[in-house]
């Protein structure tokens, strides 16, 4: 996704010789913001402590969009003691937002989405069903997690989502009782309703650019026959509308921005940077604490209540592998000793794939101009100054939801509108004028696995998402095709439209349009589902619903593996309610719920739209 700061490394030097003039020693310390206390209590608290005893009641591993809702809600008891973990580095420099622009100026995002300094950088296997493509999957490894990576869009996905995740054995997880956490978390700047929270951590906005080419999306789709609806996250998923965004004052809002830094100095709460842990302790089957390598240094430390993996789809069941925890087998072919045979771990592997349709367009008015160097300074410096201007948008800012055929009960076809062209995960600037839309299946049939390429804990593990191997899935891929050309012919585009860059006007036939999707269908960054949660008497499940690992004592997993199937949309909001809510179970408290919140439903399924 890279529009509009893409670029900027080829034009760093003048951006910095500006900056440069601009940040004079007496005026450093007013621009750049920064807090000397919560600098030095940041830097305090992210050494390990040698003062105390070397335990602690819980240890969290990933400070990511899970990780940092954790620790923030268990260190609110000053009772509990909390050691936070993290592989990366801390998401500020000398306590500032400003110098690390490139993750919290949210036009900025493509910068570490494609830089391995915050990313760990994945790839998959060879993809059989796409022409052996090998595919890329960026994943945070920074304070935030991918929450400081993404393209900060919030969507929660549709309530039969949760009631799906309790009939698949995830009790206690249905709508009713997920609701009251995604508003617990949130501040919608719109304001609290019955669907949205007032008084959260998260603060979610809308787009402030009213962009006449986001108008002109809205408008097509409406042409088309699909509805409007005012919040895609509240009464009413289905049909097109504006998108919330984790943006605040014209900043990234990450897990580490809303979470993290307020928590940070609570004196029963620690926090390390750059500490990769690599196996997960054990007495017999109860779990006793981590073992990380700090500084080239291997260390021990202790959690007398609880050890809580955050560390996102890949990290977590990666972790259980390397400490004895998965598919026995599997394990001593590799020579880990079994702690518990759990088969489930690594497995049910599932992703979003989307695919980007191109349309030129005739008039200048798209984020071409905007990428120009000269531009980019001009933008830069606005952000730098007053977090304002087109450096405050990811540009995101519409989208929608359809039911790809009659019959489907609920949206399983997601769009994102972007007034700006974007080639290969925005590491190619864009050439043209351009507009396009991200779109792609939400329910794939498609099911991966991920697996360790050997035992030692600095080896990626093999993923294998394998996309893209139903007949199913690559139906839904035709019809994401099909139905977004219909929307872009629609009269309301009349003035922008020229002719389709991607795929094509040569690409017409059922089969040149699967070949279309083979080459050009790219992840979205949704990997989720492979420490499934479940009832223990599913062999394929890894944690029960109170998140507890099946089979060992001690040990949760809280993060988007534990999703039993992939949700409608991005996964950023489900994973932080996933954490709100587990951080209740974890504390012992009853679970919030809300009964009988209406959900929108079609008036009748015998129609598409």
């Amino acid at each position: 996704m890279s529009y509009l700061m893409k670029g900027f490394k080829c034009h760093g030097l003048a951006m910095c010789k500006v900056a440069g003039s601009l940040f004079k020693a007496h005026t450093l310390k007013n621009m750049l913001g920064i807090n000397e206390k919560q600098f030095k209590i940041s830097h305090a608290s992210s050494q390990l402590s040698s003062e105390k005893a070397n335990s602690y009641n819980y240890i969290i591993v990933g400070a990511g969009s899970a990780g940092c809702v954790l620790a923030n809600r268990l260190t609110e008891d000053p009772q509990s003691t909390v050691l936070l973990l993290e592989a990366g580095p801390k998401d500020t420099l000398l306590g500032s937002k400003r110098l690390m622009w490139k993750i919290h100026m949210p036009a900025a995002l493509t910068y570490n989405l494609c830089d391995e300094k915050y990313n760990w950088y994945y790839h998959t296997t060879a993809q059989r069903h796409m022409d052996n493509r090998v595919m890329y999957w960026p994943r945070g490894r920074v304070w935030g997690g991918s929450s400081s990576l993404n393209a900060m869009v919030y969507i929660r996905g549709h309530a039969e989502d949760y009631n799906r995740w309790s009939r698949e054995g995830a009790l206690g997880w249905d709508y009713e009782h997920c609701l009251p956490y995604f508003k617990k978390a949130q501040t919608h700047e719109l304001g609290p309703d019955q669907y949205r929270g007032g008084n959260g951590p998260l603060h979610v906005s809308r787009g402030k650019t009213n962009h006449p080419l986001h108008q002109a999306f809205l408008e097509a789709a409406q042409q088309a026959g699909y509805p409007f609806t005012d919040d895609m996250n509240g009464y009413q998923q289905e049909g097109f509308g504006w998108m919330d965004m984790t943006i605040h004052r014209g900043q990234r809002w990450s897990t580490a921005s809303a979470y993290l830094r307020p928590a940070i100095s609570r004196p029963n709460f620690s926090v390390a940077e750059k500490t990769l842990v690599t196996k997960i302790l054990f007495q017999g089957t109860k779990c006793i604490g981590v073992e990380y390598v700090k500084n080239g240094q291997r260390k021990k430390v202790l959690a007398n209540k609880e050890v809580i993996l955050s560390g996102g789809a890949i990290n977590s069941p990666q972790l259980l592998m390397l400490s004895g925890i998965g598919n026995a087998d599997d394990l001593k072919k590799l020579g880990i000793p079994v702690v518990c045979h759990l088969p489930g771990v690594g497995q049910n592997l599932q992703d979003h794939l989307e695919v980007y349709v191109q349309q030129k367009c005739t008039k200048p008015i798209t984020l071409y101009s905007a990428q120009k160097p000269l531009s980019m300074v001009r933008i830069g410096l606005e952000w730098l100054w007053k977090f304002t201007g087109e450096g405050a948008t990811a540009h995101l800012e519409s989208g929608g939801f359809i039911r790809s055929e009659p019959g489907v009960p609920h949206p399983d076809i997601q769009f994102h509108f972007l007034p700006s062209q974007v080639i290969d995960h925005g590491r190619v600037a864009s050439t043209v004028e351009a507009y396009q839309v991200h779109v792609g299946p939400m329910r794939s049939t498609s099911v991966g696995w991920l697996k360790l390429r050997s035992s030692d804990p600095n080896d990626h593990p093999i993923i294998e998402p394998n996309y893209l191997s139903t007949e199913r899935d690559i139906w839904e891929f035709r019809q994401c095709v099909k139905l977004t050309r219909e929307i872009f012919a629609q009269k309301t585009f009349e003035k922008f439209r020229g002719p389709e860059i991607q795929p094509g006007n040569h690409v017409q036939s059922d089969k040149e349009i699967d070949a279309f999707i083979r080459q050009k269908a790219d992840s979205a960054y949704h990997p989720s589902c492979t420490c499934k949660m479940g009832q223990p008497s599913d062999s394929t499940a890894v944690v029960d619903p109170q998140t507890k690992v099946i089979g060992v004592e001690n040990l949760r997993v809280v993060d988007a593996s534990i999703m039993p199937s992939v949700v409608t949309g991005n996964l950023n909001a489900p994973t932080i309610m996933i954490a709100e809510k587990a951080a209740d179970i974890i504390k012992g408290l009853p679970s919030l719920q809300e009964k009988n919140v209406p959900v929108y439903k079609p008036k009748t399924l015998e129609t598409q739209r």
